[in-house]
């Protein structure tokens, strides 16, 4: 054996025996043996539990979508518009609304749950159920301390976008077939705190999906996640479809509109029946004069409470 080779052999030897130090490491993997692990993996380091992170983001929630709506065509038809707090139809639905806030403050003559969720219907087509919902939520959302969402829940045949000079939109039916989020397809429009919830897509099994846990939950959140909001919906007419009996079973009031000289009363009871659960129920006689205002009707009134209220538009 060389002198060369002796003193190598040597050197090995101290260094086995701690004489001498180790070479140092690439990376300090006493420190973090995951770390080392990884690399040695050709993988990048997962971070140990005492690394300092960034938490995670909070998510975003959607934002409603502006829309404007054309306010002198709805004052030509002869609709309530905020530039003409006093005309006679602005006037008629102060009238209408009164009982109804009243209820949904706890002022009535007894406590109402859920009084913020509004449902407006009618017992046969054409009474003017749609036409009184807008007028309703308009009057409404021109109150102090209140927002109004209003919600197209005749989904079978929607009406509120069109009557507003609106295109179609995704809505109520979207989000309870979870295709959409109800933040994505609510409209903000140009009458100060009003929005709306269009009908959204036709959908064969409509009845089951107002009837689900989907919409319950959804209901719940609209009715408790903002004590100022009044949900206003316009149903379809309840002897006709199952959907507006279903509808009625999570409303606190009803306002059932009454067209004057063609709905009989048996109709009206009949109607009446079919939401005997909710316990406030209002209603409008509708078209109770032969006045005509761009092709829409003048509208008297008439309201009561329970099964009584059948007498104001006998």
């Amino acid at each position: 054996m060389s002198l060369i080779e002796k003193a190598a052999e040597r050197l090995e030897k101290l260094k086995q025996a701690g004489a001498l130090p180790a070479a140092a490491a690439p990376y300090d993997t006493a420190a973090s043996p995951g770390c080392a692990l990884a690399e040695a993996a050709g993988k990048p380091a997962e971070p140990s539990a005492t690394a300092h992170t960034t938490p995670a983001a909070a998510p975003i929630r959607p934002r409603a979508r502006q829309v404007d709506i054309d306010l002198a065509a709805l004052a030509r038809v002869g609709m309530v518009t905020p530039d003409l707090p006093r005309s006679q139809i602005a006037e008629e639905y102060r009238v209408i609304k009164r009982p109804l806030l009243r209820n949904l403050q706890g002022k009535g003559a007894a406590r109402v749950d859920n009084g913020n969720l509004i449902m407006v219907s009618s017992a046969l087509p054409g009474e003017g159920k749609s036409f009184t919902a807008i007028n309703l939520a308009i009057s409404i959302a021109m109150e102090l301390d209140h927002t109004v969402l209003l919600v197209d829940a005749d989904v079978s045949r929607p009406s509120i976008l069109h009557r507003l000079g609106l295109p179609p939109e995704k809505g109520l039916m979207d989000v309870l077939t979870g295709q959409s989020e109800l933040g994505e397809v609510l409209l903000r429009t140009n009458v100060e705190k009003l929005s709306i919830l269009p009908a959204g897509m036709p959908h064969p099994r409509a009845t089951e999906l107002l009837a689900s846990d989907a919409m319950n939950r959804m209901l719940e959140e609209m009715a408790t996640r903002y004590a100022e909001r009044v949900i206003v919906f316009d149903s379809p007419p309840l002897l006709v479809t199952t959907e507006a009996r279903e509808l009625a079973t999570h409303m606190g009031q009803v306002v059932l509109v009454v067209e004057a000289h063609r709905t009989t009363h048996a109709a009206v009871k009949q109607a009446l029946a079919a939401i005997d659960t909710c316990p406030i129920k209002l209603l409008v006689l509708n078209k109770s004069d032969d006045r005509v205002h761009g092709g829409y009707y003048g509208y008297g009134y008439g309201y009561g409470y329970g099964n009584d209220a059948s007498a104001d538009a006998a």
